[in-house]
């Protein structure tokens, strides 16, 4: 069997069961890389090059994440996520260098609009060379003016930038990445979550509904966070069960600087035999410091949802002031306003009657959950002041994460 015919098949189907054949696989899979870059010596190479590692639905490192990752054992997928890591940083630095070697530059095939333009170009340089009668001039002083072919590389968006480096963080920890419909029944959204039809914590989600979509618990709407994931996962999988839910969720927010009716969000939650808040906090502060640095202070602070009990709301120091509550010009600071302090996040143990929603004995299990917005740790991370940016689709803004 191939290399790229075992890429194509999980773990388990090819025999696949302990860290040491996980690192076999990982050294074959650097030889091959090794041979590939060798062999990529022009343009049209490099670009074969990176369709055949980094492309979005046929390269080896998706398929690696998709056949391999994500269907491997619990025990196995820590190291499995390390050697993935390690893997993908290779192969975008030996990219990085292919490309800068080629003068930064891939020649693409032309479009079909392009070849269109450079015959119509062709064409009136013929045409006017024959007017003047002097075609040798015309040749040797080409329009300047006249646009590039080259076609630049895009970039990554802040955000799917973000998404990614959390689920890497979380993978890394033997987590399962999720994903579940945008549009949700009652019951997912609300109640299987401990918030049933009079519990006044609805009134603060006010969503959007579906017209004529139901009534009741099977009434239809835009789901207002991501944990109705958190049942679906459960009610499919028995413990233990770790993943974080990345996706767009929304809210009946009026749109200003920080709020928006659409916006995005990731939810966790693991759930296992005797998990403690000791773990809890343990996995938080590790994943926080792990994102945002080492030197940020975490605190957790009392607090309520319906779904979680207990309930912490969780801050780091302010990254602006330091903690201070005053910039280095002794001037009030505003992200923290004051306080030293940064909101960012819910969480807290899962409420046994939720266990009960999706049949685990909450004798038995116990677990935690928590909920972060993906725009906010965006702006936190890139100092933004504003929602806008991620709307406005301005290329001054894009290309800055090129």
């Amino acid at each position: 069997m191939t290399l790229d015919e075992k890429l194509q098949k999980p773990l388990s189907e090819i025999g696949v069961t302990s860290p040491g054949q996980c690192q076999s696989l990982f050294e074959e899979l650097n030889q091959r890389l090794q041979r590939d870059s060798a062999a990529a010596d022009s343009s049209a190479k490099v670009e074969e090059f990176r369709i055949a590692w980094l492309g979005r639905k046929n390269g080896r490192l998706s398929f690696l994440s998709d056949n391999w990752l994500k269907t491997a054992p619990s025990p196995l997928k820590p190291f499995l996520g390390k050697l993935l890591n390690t893997l993908k940083g290779d192969v975008e630095r030996i990219f990085n260098e292919l490309r800068a070697k080629n003068s930064g530059r891939i020649d693409l095939p032309l479009s079909d609009d392009l070849k269109n333009w450079k015959a119509g170009v062709e064409t009136e340089v013929r045409v006017s060379s024959s007017v003047t009668g002097n075609i040798e001039a015309s040749q040797r002083n080409p329009d300047i003016t006249l646009p590039g072919l080259s076609r630049q590389f895009g970039a990554k968006h802040p955000l799917t930038l973000v998404r990614e480096q959390i689920e890497e963080i979380f993978i890394s920890m033997g987590y399962t990445v999720e994903e579940g419909p945008e549009i949700e029944t009652a019951y997912y959204n609300f109640e299987a979550l401990n918030t049933p039809d009079n519990h006044p914590a609805r009134s603060e989600q006010d969503t959007f509904f579906i017209k004529d979509g139901g009534a009741g618990r099977d009434e239809l709407l835009l789901r207002t966070h991501t944990s109705p994931v958190q049942i679906h996962t459960m009610e499919r999988l028995k413990p233990p069960v770790r993943a974080i839910v990345p996706g767009k969720v929304y809210r009946r927010d009026n749109p200003d600087a920080t709020h928006t009716p659409m916006f995005h969000q990731i939810e966790g939650f693991a759930v296992d035999v005797d998990i403690s808040f000791c773990e809890f906090k343990g996995t938080l502060e590790y994943f926080l410091k792990a994102f945002f640095g080492p030197e940020k202070r975490v605190r957790f602070r009392p607090s309520y949802f319906p779904f979680t009990e207990p309930s912490a709301e969780v801050d780091i120091s302010c990254g602006i002031c330091g903690g201070t509550g005053r910039t280095n010009q002794g001037v009030s600071c505003r992200v923290c306003k004051q306080s030293g302090w940064v909101e960012v996040m819910g969480a807290g143990m899962i409420h046994p009657a939720v266990f009960q929603y999706v049949g685990y004995d909450p004798g038995k299990y116990s677990g935690f959950a928590f909920g972060l917005g993906l725009d906010r740790y965006t702006m936190l991370k890139f100092n933004m002041p504003s929602l806008d940016y991620f709307f406005n689709n301005d290329i001054r803004f894009l290309e800055q994460f090129r």
